[in-house]
């Protein structure tokens, strides 16, 4: 097998922590972190979304994943980060309680989790380390936003 092929079996993601769980997102959808910055109350939006923030001239709305993975709300830290996401030519905010490291997983690190619903949160777990991590599904993450 040659390096090209290795490569694509191959991913990076950007590992996040909420409490003691670890989550993955492909860092192929990271724009931007930032740190916390104030973020603007929008009036009548779901219970997740915690408002807009103004990066560089551009609103960026901005969600707590803990809400949305039904989590309670944590106070925010020094480690506290909004990751930038872009996903279906949009961009939004996610409030993370920290972002810990960039791993590189192969494929055979990965179990799959096969949803049948589109909006499925999770696309599978990775092996990293004697650690696992859930690798989070931008795709239905957003359009579970859109449907809403």
């Amino acid at each position: 097998m040659d390096n090209n092929q290795v490569n694509a079996n191959r991913k990076q993601y950007i590992i996040l922590r909420f409490d003691s769980e670890q989550y993955g997102i492909d860092i192929s959808y990271i724009d931007n972190i930032v740190r916390l910055q104030p973020i603007t109350r929008v009036p009548h939006s779901q219970p997740y979304f915690l408002g807009v923030i103004n990066l560089r001239g551009e609103i960026i709305p901005v969600m707590s994943m803990r809400r949305k993975f039904e989590l309670d709300d944590a106070e925010n830290t020094g480690k506290t980060r909004i990751l930038i996401i872009k996903a279906e030519n949009a961009k939004i905010g996610i409030l993370v309680d920290e972002v810990r490291e960039v791993v590189t997983l192969d494929e055979e690190d990965i179990e799959k989790i096969t949803a049948d619903d589109s909006r499925a949160y999770l696309t599978g777990v990775g092996k990293y380390n004697d650690t696992l991590i859930s690798l989070i599904n931008i795709s239905g993450l957003v359009a579970d936003i859109d449907n809403e």
